[in-house]
């Protein structure tokens, strides 16, 4: 349990990220896909019914004993609050109304925030699109670990607390590698969550609350939807850059296991991506891919030669434009 990793640093390249290419690859070859460039308005209906669920939960749990709060805010509160990041995942891809619509987009993804009991929806969609025009920029992109999380969570066990830990890193990563002045529209997103909160607890208390915030928390940490954080861009193969995962769990996370895809196309909601890969088949069938992440997270602790390090990073040029 001790063991240490090999890897002592990032996997640093000098090349492109590979999307940006297969994308226009594609796009001549399989035209078609252009016309699934379209909103999901679909999603919106998911979200809300999804808000109404954690709001019903907010008041059944209000008065059980706590080990059945902690227990129901692990079984079904963390799924429905990991399901709900990535439903904001979608919103932040202006998905829900369209690129036509964004503003409309921003606020439907501050209401889609509520249920998670801290806010984090509109600062999200500020660093994605970093994330995506610059995937693995150095000092820009706030997927990339620090340096200090490579350095220390270098054992099996500390890659183990590392995973439990993921929502804290993902809060303070940003503020270390690529503070931004906060905006506008963050602050209304905050302003929302703690009016929503404290309504939350005047009407039902402190185990609405803590089922609320431990769900997120659970939800976010050692959970099988987790998975998908590790399976997305670590480097569990030489060069591989971005993998996708077919299995069940995309019915829970609104299709994010089919991350080159999305990568490909980021304009194209998760829904269609299925569609994507049936057209464009060529293209992805031969990738390394994943079938399911609980074996991710297994593998990701017990092989001793990937870290939070296993991630290619690259040095910038030319002009950097973020949101």
């Amino acid at each position: 349990m001790g063991n240490t990793v090999a890897r002592e640093d990032f996997e640093w390249v000098y090349t492109d990220q590979p999307h940006a290419d297969r994308r226009k690859e594609i796009l001549a070859k399989h035209p078609e896909i252009k016309a699934l460039m379209k909103p999901d308005y679909n999603l919106i209906w998911v979200v809300v019914l999804m808000v109404l669920a954690q709001l019903t939960a907010f008041y059944l749990v209000k008065d059980l004993d706590w080990k059945w709060v902690v227990f129901w805010a692990y079984v079904f509160g963390s799924c429905i609050s990991h399901s709900m990041t990535l439903a904001i995942h979608e919103i932040s891809h202006n998905s829900a109304f369209g690129n036509s619509k964004a503003m409309w987009n921003r606020w439907f993804g501050i209401f889609a925030n509520l249920p998670l009991g801290l806010p984090y929806s509109i600062s999200f969609k500020r660093y994605h699109m970093d994330h995506h025009r610059y995937l693995g920029g150095d000092g820009i992109d706030v997927d990339i670990p620090t340096n200090f999380e490579g350095w220390f969570f270098c054992t099996r066990f500390r890659k183990f607390i590392w995973i439990v830990l993921q929502p804290f890193f993902y809060a303070i990563r940003p503020l270390c590698i690529n503070p931004k002045p906060i905006t506008r529209l963050e602050i209304i997103n905050l302003l929302a969550q703690l009016a929503f909160d404290v309504a939350i607890h005047y009407l039902w208390g402190v185990k609405s609350i803590f089922y609320m915030l431990a769900g997120s928390v659970l939800g976010l940490g050692l959970h099988p939807i987790s998975g998908h954080f590790i399976a997305e861009h670590y480097m569990f193969l030489k060069g591989h850059e971005t993998y996708s995962y077919y299995g069940p769990l995309n019915l829970l996370t609104f299709n994010v296991g089919y991350h080159n895809e999305h990568h490909d196309f980021p304009n194209i909601p998760g829904k269609s991506l299925p569609l994507v890969k049936k057209i464009a088949a060529e293209y992805y069938d031969n990738l390394p891919q994943y079938n399911s992440w609980i074996k991710v997270l297994y593998d990701f602790v017990m092989d001793d030669t990937i870290s939070p390090y296993s991630r290619m990073k690259r040095q910038l040029k030319g002009e950097v434009k973020q949101d």
